[in-house]
């Protein structure tokens, strides 16, 4: 990859960052690389779910990201982020560059994908939407079926207790 950035004259417009397992250092890249207007490109041949993808649309940066797994899923193409095929390198690289071209044209075109990301994961990828659903998935084993008004509305406590300890988790200081 860096010999096509230098073969291309590319140095300084694209970044090629490796796996990276700071949690905190790949907030930080998101948000460096949403402040620039940048992409987000996830070109893996196969993806299972796609953490990646919902952290960098999470952060507001437009996303180009397999058609293949958990991408295809999270990302609705054209709306919300762009499904690129990993096997159609020459399909994927216009794909990308179209969209900047679109966004030279049209200096809120960036920004409405970006919003159209951060919709999508508000909708469907945030804690509190994940904690009702495994808590919902109980329900199929009958165990949440048996509970009264009352144990419903604990449940619900729960949840949110769940949502806000991670919401004070991700500000780095927890509370107790």
């Amino acid at each position: 990859m860096h010999f096509l950035i230098e073969k291309h004259q590319l140095k300084g417009l694209i970044r090629w960052i490796a796996a990276q397992t700071d949690r905190y250092r790949n907030g930080e890249l998101y948000r460096c690389i949403t402040d620039s207007k940048g992409v987000f490109v996830q070109p893996a041949l196969y993806e299972a779910f796609g953490l990646t993808v919902i952290e960098a649309m999470n952060c507001g940066l437009p996303t180009f990201a397999t058609n293949q797994g958990g991408p295809a899923e999270i990302i609705v193409d054209g709306v919300s982020g762009f499904h690129i095929d990993p096997n159609n390198g020459d399909e994927s690289s216009n794909k990308i560059a179209d969209f900047f071209e679109k966004c030279k044209g049209d200096s809120s075109y960036w920004s409405r994908v970006s919003q159209g990301g951060l919709n999508r994961i508000n909708e469907f990828y945030t804690w509190k939407i994940y904690a009702n659903e495994v808590l919902d998935m109980g329900s199929v084993y009958g165990f949440w079926r048996q509970m009264n008004k009352e144990r419903k509305q604990a449940k619900q406590r729960y949840i949110d207790i769940l949502y806000n300890l991670r919401s004070i988790q991700e500000d780095g200081e927890l509370y107790i």
